[in-house]
């Protein structure tokens, strides 16, 4: 006897917090991977969301893993558009999206360009918003024959843009090459003449909060300040979001977001790249209040 009503007393707490999950309807997450990753890599932050908001549905979309992650980015997109949208269309209240290192691309990108998306929080973990310029272990393994200053000459190419990294790949001494040749990024941040630009923000801006997670020990985002849209000028300094172009002429918004107070930085030392959505204080520093 004494053994079931142990039992009981568990299941009571349970049975209380999945009943409150759905009086309180915490709307569905969704998780889009990076470079390299799969579905399977975040396990830990579906056990967090799920033992901090019990009855949450969490979806990891299992697209693109693995070396089909290298796809271009318009492809993607509008991949994991596809798979994403359903899940939209069936929560009334709408959803959160949770995006890693280039998913937090990939998902700006459905962002911009579905117009009725029903996206609350916008969480962008550890993602080269701004672009990405480093010596990184990811470029060794992809480009052996190049290092970061070079490798402008495959990727400012028609062949380079069909390779993910190259679609964000922003060199800060040849500005100029990006602008032009960079058939994602340089079109999301409106920094090419887009006929786009004015519905692409508009969009963008249906989103409740915009949530820039990333730190210093990151080393793989370079520069780290990329994950909250700092960047290099050409001389290699970071310059932070609030002095960049695309903040001060608000080219998709970030400047409105911030004004609505739905702008969020959240910084947080001691994570190496690979280990952002598997660390627990991050969560419940960074993302849990913003998952309800």
């Amino acid at each position: 006897m004494r053994s079931s009503s142990g039992a009981a007393g568990l299941l009571w707490p349970l049975l209380g917090a999945y009943l409150w999950a759905s009086v309180v309807g915490y709307k569905p997450v969704i998780i889009v991977h990076g470079l390299f990753d799969s579905s399977g890599d975040f396990i830990n932050l579906q056990r967090f969301i799920n033992e901090s908001h019990p009855g949450t549905n969490v979806t990891v979309i299992d697209l693109f893993d693995r070396g089909a992650s290298l796809e271009p980015m318009w492809k993607q997109v509008e991949g994991f558009k596809a798979a994403i949208y359903p899940i939209m269309q069936n929560a009334a209240d709408g959803v959160h999206f949770i995006c890693y290192s280039q998913g937090g691309l990939v998902c700006r990108g459905i962002l911009s360009t579905l117009s009725d998306h029903n996206v609350h929080s916008f969480i962008s973990l550890s993602s080269p918003q701004a672009g990405q310029y480093g010596d990184t272990d990811y470029l060794k393994y992809l480009f052996p024959q190049f290092v970061k200053s070079n490798l402008y000459h495959l990727c400012y190419t028609a062949l380079g843009q069909m390779i993910s990294i190259c679609n964000y790949w922003n060199d800060p001494h040849h500005r100029d090459l990006y602008v032009n040749s960079s058939d994602y990024l340089a079109l999301l941040n409106s920094e090419r003449s887009n006929p786009n630009s004015t519905e692409w923000k508009k969009n963008f801006l249906k989103i409740k909060k915009l949530v820039l997670i990333g730190g210093p020990d990151d080393g793989v985002i370079t520069p780290w300040q990329s994950s909250q849209f700092g960047f290099y000028d050409d001389n290699e300094t970071v310059v932070e979001m609030q002095h960049q172009d695309l903040y001060l002429r608000d080219v998709f918004g970030l400047k409105t977001l911030a004004a609505r107070g739905d702008l969020i930085l959240c910084s947080v030392p001691g994570v190496q790249h690979v280990w952002w959505h598997s660390n627990e204080t991050v969560f419940h520093t960074c993302m849990e209040k913003w998952l309800v």
